[in-house]
Formats: C-alpha cells, structure tokens, sequence
C-alpha cells in the first residue's frame, strides 16, 4: 500500500481491519516501514543487549566465532600493526575491539548512537586505540585511507539496490589501491532453512517497545528476485500503529560477484564463511574478499 496508516482505530473507537488487510500485501520491494529504528531510545537498547549477549545469534556472531574470524582475516590478509581497518556497521565494536587489540588502527563507523557510545567506552576501559564515529555509512567521504574495509554478518543484504551501489562506490573511495573488502552475503538457503516469520504475541514490555503492545509478524518472499521481508506491526494500547521492515537481499555466488565487479572490485575467492571453509551447495552464506586493483 501506497499510505501506511498510524493507528488502526477511526474516530469512533472501532478498529480498523482494512489497514490491516492492506499491510497484509506484499509492499514493493524495500518499501521502509513508518520508522527508522536504528536509533529509537528503546529498540537501540534492546539492539545493543542482543549483540552482548552470546546466546542471541540474531544480531551479532558468538565470541568464539568472531575470534577465529578475526584470527583467519589476520593471517589471510597478512594484517600488519601499521595498517588501517574500516568496521562499517560496527556495532559496539565487537571486530574493531579485537583488531585493535592487534595493533591494526581502527574506525568503526555506526548508525546507532547508543551501539557507538558503548563502543566508546568499551575502548577506553581496554586501553584500546579506537576511532568510532556515529555516522551513516552512506555518508562516507574518506579517500584512500584505508587497507581493509569490513561489512560483516550480512549487513550489505538489507539495502536497496540503489543505495548498495552508491554504498560500494564510497567503499572503493575510500581503500588503498591494493585494499580489500571483506564482506559476507546470505543465500536462499539462509531464508529456507529459518522460514518466513508470521503470529503474533502481546507484551507487556519488549524489543519494540517499553510498554504493552501486539506484535503481528509477517513475512513475505519473493523468489524471482532472491528478496525476503520479515514485517513487524506493532499496536499500541491507545491504537497507535508502527510498521518495522526489515528486508534481505539474498545471493548466489554469481550475482555477488557481478555486483562487486560492476563498482570496480575484483573478487579474489569465495568461501561459505569467515573462516575459510569451503563452499559447498548447502551454504547459507557467502564469504568474500574483494580487492580494489
């Protein structure tokens, strides 16, 4: 639908069912929801709590992970102490911590000011190095200033085409000729293997809000264009509606690789994860390393 309404009730208290029969159509692919939730007071602490806890795999990879990780791109890459490394979507630093630890110089760059301000303080109470900058990383203006570039755990995935394009065109600004791009992508085999949300709960306080609320979750695929959306349509006591999307772009190793060829990249090697396991037809993901020549 073209309109998305703010609240479900009309002016005489009866609950309007047509708004939720029209979020029940598949909108057009990357349609935003109502609000942007990077930075909502409320859903920035529940994101930040999902990423420092181990035992939620949603928004951020276990510990151990991330430390085997760390350790594969430092000896694939033969990271030195005198290179500089770019975490684009850092998050509270998770990757930029540990590759500081190394000695690499490190900007992690986040559009969530709550995740940066942990960042921040993380580094400090480390004795660690750090450069964070709440900043949206389409915004990136930097030129030749880095080695590495990360873009880790799918990030890529959620953005429209337009935006992915201009995303990578600030990537390729902003490397060393002889940089890399590390980065990892989902498959549809990713989304078969999770399924597509749809049900609903009521909460008395939750992710999306500190209050009571209803969630009705819904997703919506479409094949043809390896493009997923899990929608959220949270109601407020008082009728107030929000309408959360968060949309994936899935890949197969060739469209990938046209992608990144097409703003100027070379795709050096493919593997089925950031650890260097080969790739096989039952991977849920891609993992990449792409130079700027």
């Amino acid at each position: 639908m073209d309109h998305i309404p703010t609240t479900f009730f009309v002016e005489n208290g009866v609950l309007d069912l047509e708004a939720l029969f029209q979020l029940q159509q598949p909108p057009q692919p990357f349609t935003p929801g109502t609000l942007p939730f990077w930075d909502d007071p409320h859903i920035s602490q529940q994101m930040l709590a999902a990423h420092l806890d181990p035992s939620i795999a949603a928004a951020s990879r276990p510990p151990d992970y991330i430390d085997r990780s760390v350790a594969w791109m430092m000896a694939l890459l033969d990271l030195r102490p005198d290179m500089a490394l770019l975490d684009l979507g850092c998050g509270p630093g998770l990757y930029s911590a540990r590759f500081a630890a190394q000695g690499l110089r490190v900007t992690g760059v986040d559009y969530s000011r709550r995740s940066i301000d942990y960042a921040i303080q993380a580094a400090r109470q480390q004795q660690l190095a750090v450069s964070y900058r709440y900043q949206d990383y389409l915004t990136l203006d930097d030129a030749n200033c880095y080695d590495i570039v990360l873009l880790i755990y799918g990030d890529f995935c959620t953005l429209p085409p337009a935006k992915r394009s201009h995303l990578l065109q600030n990537i390729h600004q902003t490397l060393r000729p002889g940089g890399h791009v590390v980065l990892d992508v989902s498959t549809r085999l990713h989304r078969q293997r999770h399924g597509l949300r749809k049900g609903w709960y009521a909460a008395e306080t939750g992710f999306w809000k500190p209050g009571p609320h209803l969630v009705l979750e819904q997703g919506f695929d479409y094949p043809a264009d390896l493009i997923a959306l899990d929608q959220y349509l949270v109601i407020e006591p008082n009728g107030t509606l929000s309408v959360y999307r968060n949309w994936f772009q899935d890949y197969t190793p060739e469209l990938i690789a046209a992608e990144l060829t097409a703003q100027g990249f070379r795709v050096q090697r493919m593997w089925a994860d950031l650890l260097g396991s080969p790739v096989s037809a039952e991977d849920e993901w891609i993992g990449l390393v792409v130079e700027k020549p």
